[in-house]
């Protein structure tokens, strides 16, 4: 089996943008809109949105199940207040259900939180509760910077955060570290925000004892870890320059990496840093990167083809292909033993 660690809803029925477009000009007018104005999605719609979108490149590129989350760059946790995120999150939560009920063999769900700059994380803990007891997700997305841009939030190492890490230890279930959309205009959101974040994200980890206080907490750092790979010599010179313990014996047993980087040198690159039990296969498609590469004639972001050209064993294909996943993700496991 081949499984998709990183998937967003990027071509979800106009009725839920429209929905957030009155929500943001509710704001200007000092409305919060409930979350009942929201025009109803038939089933019909959903399926159009994806049949000529996901499911056909799950098909054409030969992946099986996609780990599948609310779009990322329309998290926005900035705009509005914690009302208008928990509104909105439920809204994208609940059409991923949606999606999953349709294609419970391609898809899984994981949630957005209803993050906002104001709000505790321990606030997202109901949400990420629901997702995962009524609405059978198996992780969350979780954004170390609500502000946009701005990076108003402690770091993710912080006691801050804690309340909400020990929701995700009860209930068994990873986060995928992925910010949102930037309001900051030093900081192009795909191209610079997304791999800062990445990046920042991992530095944190190295210079805390978080995963002393939770040994069983699971991170997956997406587009390959950022800048991180590249510089692993700096990484690890300055763990060794801190004192701290051999990366791979402390920040590398909860923190993985996901292969969403579009092209074959840097997927070499990080198959040769990067151990391949902390690797995980994602595209991120329909993503952020959606055109075709002048130079090799196939889409950036068909990161299966960049796997299958490295001459891996069997075994190391096994495990980022599928086995990290299961292992990363427990209810994932569980489900897929009963399927079969």
């Amino acid at each position: 089996m081949i499984i998709d660690c990183h998937g967003h809803y990027t071509t979800a029925p106009g009725a839920l943008q429209k929905f957030r477009d009155e929500q943001i000009a509710g704001l200007k007018a000092g409305v919060d809109a409930p979350l009942f104005t929201q025009a109803k999605i038939g089933d019909d719609e959903i399926r159009e949105s994806l049949e000529n979108a996901q499911l056909k490149l799950q098909r054409a590129r030969g992946t099986d199940l996609t780990i599948f989350s609310p779009r990322a760059s329309a998290m926005a946790h900035h705009i509005g207040n914690e009302t208008t995120s928990r509104r909105w999150t439920e809204a994208c939560n609940d059409l991923i259900q949606r999606v999953v009920s349709l294609y419970p063999q391609n898809f899984v769900g994981v949630c957005q939180l209803p993050q906002s700059p104001a709000a505790a994380p321990v606030n997202s803990a109901a949400e990420l509760e629901r997702c995962v007891k009524e609405l059978g997700f198996i992780g969350c997305n979780l954004n170390p910077d609500p502000s946009g841009g701005h990076w108003t939030s402690p770091p993710l190492t912080d006691r801050h955060w804690y309340p909400l890490y020990e929701k995700m230890v009860e209930l068994d279930v990873p986060a995928m570290v992925h910010v949102s959309s930037s309001c900051n205009a030093n900081f192009h959101a795909t191209g610079a925000h997304y791999i800062n974040a990445d990046t920042t994200a991992f530095m944190q980890f190295l210079t805390s004892n978080l995963f002393a206080d939770f040994p069983t907490l699971k991170f997956i750092i997406p587009h390959g870890g950022g800048a991180v790979p590249y510089h692993w010599g700096r990484y690890r010179g300055l763990a060794q320059d801190m004192k701290r313990p051999l990366l791979k014996d402390y920040v590398l047993k909860n923190v993985f990496f996901d292969t969403c980087v579009y092209h074959l040198p840097g997927i070499e690159l990080l198959l040769k840093v990067i151990p391949a039990d902390n690797i995980i296969f994602g595209s991120e498609m329909v993503g952020a990167v959606r055109g075709i590469d002048p130079e090799t004639g196939q889409y950036y972001d068909d990161t299966k083809r960049y796997v299958d050209a490295l001459g891996l064993s069997e075994a190391e294909r096994y495990k980022i292909f599928e086995g990290n996943a299961r292992r990363v993700f427990p209810r994932l496991d569980a489900r897929l033993k009963t399927r079969s």
